[in-house]
């Protein structure tokens, strides 16, 4: 049994060393939480002239491939509670995890990187497409490539009236009613699909679809749901989320 829970326990920990830690991912955050009220942006509160946001730190403290020969990993490891960081007065510790996600990063280089939103994007390549009857346009390729990859097969194909449950679901909320239904499996034109998407947005119920993440976001309500719940007059507001959704008002302005 102890043989089979020391196997176990070194291919996880061979998994996770081969597992590569990413900046932005891993690191950033915990640098975030711990690190940047005393080394990031704001100068006024930054201490020994270091930052720990940017690529250039303005000092030595990380020796790439090397953990223990850098002065990051030192502070955060050191045994004399004076000199480990975070400092103790500052309610903030590293947990162990934390530790070794420093540590594994270093050892991999330490290679850093911008954040997300000033990252500029850049086109994919487009996997190849194996099983060429069932992708449609571009985005199914990628579906169908990470399918393959782990060893699955696409889903049937709904059939129309399914299609039309579901986009009606989800551009209105409501299920399309019977007539929708007949006249959509009564069209046989190449873009009767396209034309009832046209229809969907179209319609005042998108709007009211839409507006429901916006209304929930700002805890919308139209009374205040405690003690006497009084009402109180938000509906203005909420209207006009509504309509500027369905006039498609550009996003700079809403």
């Amino acid at each position: 049994m102890r043989v089979l829970l020391l196997a176990a326990w070194l291919l996880t920990n061979s998994v996770v060393a081969r597992e590569p830690v990413l900046f932005n991912r891993d690191i950033r955050p915990i640098l975030s939480e711990n690190c940047f009220e005393c080394h990031g942006p704001d100068a006024a509160k930054r201490k020994a002239d270091l930052r720990l946001d940017t690529g250039d730190p303005g000092q030595a403290i990380i020796t790439a491939g090397k953990p223990s020969g850098s002065e990051l990993f030192k502070r955060i490891t050191h045994a004399d509670p004076e000199e480990r960081m975070p400092p103790v007065d500052s309610g903030r510790a590293l947990t162990s995890s934390d530790i070794e996600t420093l540590r594994a990063w270093i050892s991999q280089g330490a290679k850093w990187e911008k954040h997300w939103a000033f990252i500029p994007p850049k086109l994919p390549t487009i996997p190849p497409a194996k099983n060429s009857a069932w992708p449609r346009g571009a985005i199914d390729r990628f579906v169908l490539a990470k399918l393959q990859r782990a060893g699955l097969q696409p889903s049937p194909r709904a059939d129309r009236e399914m299609l039309l449950r579901r986009v009606s679901f989800d551009l209105t909320g409501l299920p399309p009613p019977p007539r929708d239904i007949d006249a959509f499996l009564a069209d046989a034109s190449p873009r009767a699909y396209e034309s009832v998407v046209d229809q969907l947005l179209a319609s005042p119920r998108y709007g009211e679809r839409m507006a429901l993440d916006w209304l929930d976001a700002a805890r919308y309500a139209d009374s205040h749901g405690y003690s006497l719940d009084r009402r109180r007059v938000m509906w203005p507001w909420r209207d006009w989320v509504i309509r500027a959704l369905n006039d498609n008002m550009p996003f700079d302005r809403f």
